[in-house]
């Protein structure tokens, strides 16, 4: 067993390990410790089909709000949303809509996430 030193967000989920102490990085744990394991072994999410995007808004209850907002934006954010074939989280019309909607970069990794499971 070895300690390391883990930040946590605004939920309690860890984003971040350290070796050793640190100013935001004050709470001790077993670096075996479930969570410090998937937190160090979590192969982030960076795009997902066009379907599962869609069918993760429609479950999570934001369909509607985005199809507002996207039907605001320029011709050219319209014409993407509606025939591109995969969705990149990084990409500047993923970055402003998810802006838009009020997430964090949490919620936007969590939300592509769950979508890459659909």
């Amino acid at each position: 067993m070895t300690l390391v030193y883990v930040m946590r967000d605004e939920n309690g989920a860890i984003k971040g390990v350290f070796a050793g102490r640190q100013e935001i990085a004050q709470e001790a744990i077993d670096d075996l410790a479930e969570e410090v394991q998937a937190f160090l072994h979590k192969a982030s999410v960076s795009f997902v089909s066009a379907r599962q995007f869609k069918l993760h808004l429609l479950a999570s209850g934001l369909i509607d709000a985005v199809d507002v907002w996207v039907a605001q934006q320029p011709r050219d954010v319209q014409i993407a949303y509606e025939y591109s074939v995969i969705f990149v989280k990084d990409s500047p019309m993923m970055l402003a809509g998810f802006a838009a909607m009020g997430f964090s970069g949490s919620q936007i990794d969590a939300f592509f996430e769950a979508a890459s499971k659909i």
